[in-house]
């Protein structure tokens, strides 16, 4: 009997590897290498230009008022003033996401909206649903004290 066990579980952990993988791969995703085309870029530099980097933070308050900006298919920048914008990579690229033509449909469970939040894009003409895509770390850029710009 507990060959029978061992030669399951053998098999369940053979079947579940490349699935397992995959996760942990989307997880730990640094962001793109790839470098953007040039009106995605401009976007991103409008954006962030003259902001500095902070920690990373796991949510954002439901509270705040944030202006969602898509720059890619794997880039969305969530702007809260002049002086404030996070920047999320996804965890795993969400085809169309850059074209910002679908509707962005946020699963949001309690008052924040978090990293490995759920997400999925609806076409506007059709209300046929698109693909399901997962939200990274929303990394903070601020301008530096006393820039008046």
């Amino acid at each position: 009997m507990a060959k029978s066990h061992s030669l399951a579980a053998a098999v369940l952990v053979t079947a579940m590897a490349p699935l397992v993988a995959s996760c942990a791969q989307g997880g730990t995703r640094a962001p793109s290498a790839e470098p953007l085309p040039p009106k995605q870029a401009k976007i991103l530099d409008k954006q962030l230009g003259g902001k500095i980097a902070g920690e990373p933070v796991r949510c954002l308050s439901s509270t705040g008022t944030y202006d969602t900006i898509r720059v890619s298919d794997d880039i969305l920048l969530y702007r809260q003033s002049g002086r404030l914008v996070y920047r999320n990579d996804l965890k795993g690229r969400c085809p169309g996401l850059g074209r910002d033509s679908d509707i962005m449909v946020v699963r949001q469970f309690g008052g924040s909206t978090c990293s490995g939040d759920f997400f999925h894009l609806v076409d506007r003409s059709s209300g046929i649903r698109g693909p399901t895509c997962v939200l990274g770390d929303f990394v903070p850029y601020r301008k530096p004290a006393g820039d008046k710009s």
